[in-house]
């Protein structure tokens, strides 16, 4: 929701999203019995794991003022990429994580970071917006992942399932790399240079420059990271599904954008904290969760998810005008 300064003390905003997540596990878990048990609960960790691996990487681009809607597509085309190499050079039918596939996420994560790279390409060099630029790179790689599958029809008969389906005791392997991304994250934004310099170029990218800030180089620090996460949380997909689904990743760079701008990433850049976007995943997977378990149907939950974008985006734009306003009257 609002957005919170970076190391400041939190604000209204802040405790705004952990009263509307507490609201949400409350309702739920009192009117719908399974979603208070321990399974439905690490169900809802699994499941959001995805979207918050990848949304490590849109905060840092949101951050800079910048927008990814490429994200959903590298998803899907990473996962059909690791299908397409596992198909190619199979390794043993039993295994658990063939002895290949380790090479083959290398190669696959360098392609989602060389797509990052290229977005912040023809941001820096061509000056096209970044909302240009991340939408026509979505529907190519949509376009591409369709070209890629046998037409148009997932891909299976490949070994590939410990990255998803794997645990460590009772904690799925999914939500570990969530953890460590996130943590990851909170380090490269609070304790390095490449931090400071992020919301320094998203709050004023023009004065940024004139400290001698190189912001192009910024620029394709973040949009290739986007490309390392969107492509991570794509491995992590086709791991747990056990197929490469051409429409695999679809709808998911609103989700991600949803869950940065709840957890009080501010839009116009400069302003957020990546501990708070852990709370707007977690508030984008309880109330996903808490819908299904009611039986509402998909396109409801569409009209949802909508509507929750439109309010955060709306509640940040408040928050701006208000911090506006008050710096007038000083």
């Amino acid at each position: 929701m609002g957005a919170g300064g970076k190391k400041g003390s939190v604000n209204f905003a802040d405790y705004m999203i952990l009263i509307v997540l507490a609201a949400l596990i409350l309702f739920f878990g009192f009117y719908i019995e399974a979603f208070r048990s321990s399974v439905n609960l690490i169900n809802i960790l699994r499941q959001v794991s995805i979207v918050g691996i990848a949304a490590v990487g849109g905060t840092l681009v949101m951050l800079t003022g910048g927008i990814d809607l490429s994200a959903g597509a590298v998803i899907g085309m990473s996962g059909m990429l690791l299908a397409r190499l596992l198909k190619a050079y199979p390794d043993a039918p039993d295994a658990a994580f063939p002895a290949n596939a380790a090479l083959v996420c290398v190669l696959v994560l360098v392609v989602c970071v060389l797509i990052g790279f290229l977005n912040a390409f023809f941001i820096n060099q061509f000056k096209i917006p970044p909302l240009i630029t991340t939408l026509g790179a979505m529907t190519a790689l949509r376009g591409g992942v369709y070209l890629a599958a046998d037409r148009g029809l997932p891909i299976f008969g490949f070994t590939f399932k410990r990255l998803g389906q794997g645990t460590v005791g009772p904690i799925p392997i999914p939500v570990i790399i969530m953890i460590v991304v996130f943590t990851a994250g909170w380090i490269f934004l609070n304790t390095t240079r490449f931090g400071r310099y992020v919301y320094g170029v998203g709050g004023n990218e023009e004065a940024s420059r004139l400290s001698g800030i190189n912001v192009k180089g910024i620029r394709y620090m973040v949009y290739s990271l986007a490309g390392l996460m969107s492509g991570l949380a794509g491995l992590v997909l086709v791991s747990r599904i056990h197929s490469a689904q051409p429409r695999a990743g679809t709808g998911y760079e609103m989700d991600i954008i949803t869950a940065v701008v709840l957890g009080g990433v501010s839009i116009t850049g400069g302003e957020g904290r990546i501990s708070f976007v852990v709370v707007g995943v977690l508030i984008m997977g309880v109330l996903t969760n808490g819908l299904i378990l009611i039986n509402v149907n998909e396109y409801w939950q569409q009209v949802i998810k909508g509507l929750v974008l439109i309010a955060a985006v709306g509640f940040d734009r408040y928050i701006q005008y208000r911090r506006s306003l008050a710096a007038q009257q000083e």
